[in-house]
């Protein structure tokens, strides 16, 4: 017969001593100081006190453990020898594509799509701002009001933001993308600047934001620029976004509506508040996910408020569309159109 010797305050299954019958009799047991068993000195009637270590012969299909007793000890063992058990995937957000090798190549794919966009998007102003030069140098500077300051405004706005939200991804394609756009359309601005079409505080302003945002955004994407600093920047974008955003669209309607600044101030006044409570902690955490996703969203809209300027300008004046040139529409409408399966690639 085997006797097995398991340490009761042991938590492992294998810390045990097997010991033959034959050579029982010539062992020391734990505790005791004497070679023979414990049971072998406790008294007919008597109950020995149980000790730390306890002896007990194995018989085959008829001792068995409760299964609570032994499923954790089983578990632990397995563990040992197997390393961890298998766990299934689980459903998350993003998708998970089965083959690496597809999800390289559309990765790809999509980034040489995105890259390709470069090309319009830099020639994008370069038809408006060789018109726009045409016209000045010429003195009609008339034709230049055919482009409406303010849905320039939003575009270059929308691109500033967009370049932030970018450069923080590290979406290198996207990046150059939104600078060539930032810089074109900054370009335009100046030239409706030296044609009065825009007036000088607002262009002063918008040239130190776009100056200030190009260096920032730079030395962002490059690891230069204090995560603090950062912050600062995407909080004012986000606050300045929302703030221009609905006065913009109030302004494009003007005289048909009376000239007020209170939708600035009202949502300006808002985001401030929203921005606040989410740097305390004030907010939940859908919240705080709300409120870092502004930025992206006002962009977005920023941008498609610029068509809709130009439209409301030609229907306003259908005599100055000559001074607009169609060639930049269509390198516009291009751009985009590439840097769609991009988006929807990486679901941004």
């Amino acid at each position: 017969m085997v006797h097995i010797v398991v340490d009761s305050l042991a938590s492992e299954p294998d810390q045990c001593t097997i010991i033959p019958s034959s050579n029982r009799s010539n062992t020391e047991w734990p505790g005791s100081g004497s070679l023979a068993p414990p049971s072998s000195r406790a008294g007919a009637g008597s109950l020995a006190p149980p000790s730390s270590r306890a002896a007990f012969p194995v018989k085959p299909l008829a001792f068995r453990e409760p299964a609570s007793h032994r499923q954790p000890a089983l578990l632990a063992h397995q563990r040992r020898r197997h390393g961890p058990p298998v766990v299934a995937a689980t459903t998350t957000s993003k998708p998970v594509l089965k083959d690496p090798k597809k999800y390289q190549e559309w990765d790809s794919m999509t980034a040489k799509f995105a890259g390709a966009a470069n090309v319009p998007f830099l020639l994008l102003q370069l038809p408006q701002i060789v018109l726009n030069a045409r016209n000045l140098l010429a003195g009609n500077k008339t034709a230049l009001f055919a482009v409406p300051w303010l849905g320039m405004l939003t575009g270059l706005l929308g691109n500033l933001s967009l370049l932030s939200y970018f450069a923080k991804k590290k979406e290198t394609g996207a990046v150059i993308v939104q600078t060539l756009g930032v810089i074109s359309t900054y370009a335009v601005l100046v030239q409706l600047a030296m044609a009065e079409s825009m007036p000088a505080p607002q262009f002063v302003a918008t040239s130190v934001v776009v100056g200030a945002g190009l260096l920032l955004n730079f030395l962002n994407y490059v690891g230069w620029l204090p995560g603090t600093l950062w912050l600062l920047w995407e909080d004012f974008i986000t606050v300045g976004g929302l703030a221009v955003l609905p006065q913009v669209m109030w302004s494009t309607f003007v005289p048909f509506i009376p000239n007020s600044v209170l939708p600035g101030l009202i949502s300006g006044s808002l985001a401030v508040t929203a921005v606040a409570m989410a740097r305390m902690g004030k907010l939940s955490e859908e919240g705080i996910k709300f409120v870092g996703s502004l930025s992206g969203w006002t962009a977005t809209l920023l941008f498609m408020w610029m068509p809709v300027a130009q439209m409301w300008t030609n229907y306003l004046n259908p005599s100055n569309i000559k001074g607009l040139s169609a060639f930049s529409m269509l390198l516009a409408m291009l751009g985009n159109g590439l840097m769609i399966p991009r988006a929807v690639f990486i679901r941004d």
